[in-house]
């Protein structure tokens, strides 16, 4: 009876207000800069009340949204991330590198491209700086 008990407990509505689905939109928004740069939308799942154990089963569900690539997700949205990101600190590498150059060179600007995969376990994010002088 208490696995019944516990089973029910954990409905599809219940679910969503545990972790509501435009949550995921919420998450993309903060860690991208907006909610459509997210590749996959993100529920929590209930699989199961373990009674011997007293453990629930729950997991989060990443499903790919159209058009999106879950695989590259997590290094798609990298370089707006990286640009903003103070432990990566790209204006503090910026400034140093500019300390160091030859006198009459300065920086223009710079971007970050989009990531790259350059080999099966290798991706890189270019970064592009412009001098003048």
């Amino acid at each position: 009876m208490k696995q019944d008990t516990i089973s029910n407990l954990f409905t599809e509505e219940f679910l969503n207000e545990l972790f509501p689905p435009e949550r995921a939109d919420e998450f993309f928004d903060a860690l991208y800069g907006g909610a459509e740069e997210g590749a996959f939308d993100i529920a929590l799942g209930f699989n199961g009340y373990d009674q011997e154990g007293q453990t629930l089963e729950l997991e989060f569900r990443l499903t790919e949204r159209p058009g999106k690539c879950m695989a590259c997700s997590l290094t798609y949205g990298l370089p707006p991330v990286f640009e903003r990101h103070p432990i990566i600190g790209l204006n503090q590498i910026v400034e140093r590198i500019r300390e160091r150059l030859p006198d009459g060179l300065d920086i223009v600007d710079w971007e970050l491209g989009p990531t790259m995969p350059k080999a099966p376990k290798l991706n890189v994010i270019p970064f592009k700086i412009n001098l003048s002088g």
